[in-house]
């Protein structure tokens, strides 16, 4: 019975929850497809960038699809996505790191 009880639960789906839609102005497309093709931008930066032009199209994917396309996982998706709803373009930023401040000022 309990080995029973056990199977069923390992059978039953979880629901997956859908990703907010984001939706971009012309002047906010220009400026992240510019960014995402800079050779100057750091990589991190114009990554994301890709990522929410790419979570931003008309065909509105889901994380999984943009994940496997992006070659990244779903949660980073997420998180990238979130930021930038939550925060606009200063969420694709790196966030301040913690740890010991600079002893040597910057000439």
């Amino acid at each position: 019975m309990l080995r029973y009880f056990f199977c069923t639960l390992r059978t039953l789906t979880m629901p997956v929850p859908i990703a907010c839609p984001v939706s971009l102005t012309s002047e906010e497309q220009a400026r992240l497809e510019s960014l995402g093709r800079a050779h100057s931008t750091p990589q991190a930066l114009a990554f994301r960038c890709r990522l929410i032009l790419r979570v931003a199209a008309p065909d509105r994917p889901s994380n999984l699809h943009v994940a496997t396309e992006m070659a990244c996982e779903r949660h980073t998706v997420g998180r990238w996505r979130q930021r930038y709803l939550a925060q606009g373009f200063n969420g694709l930023q790196d966030a301040p790191r913690s740890g010991r401040p600079q002893r040597v000022s910057p000439l």
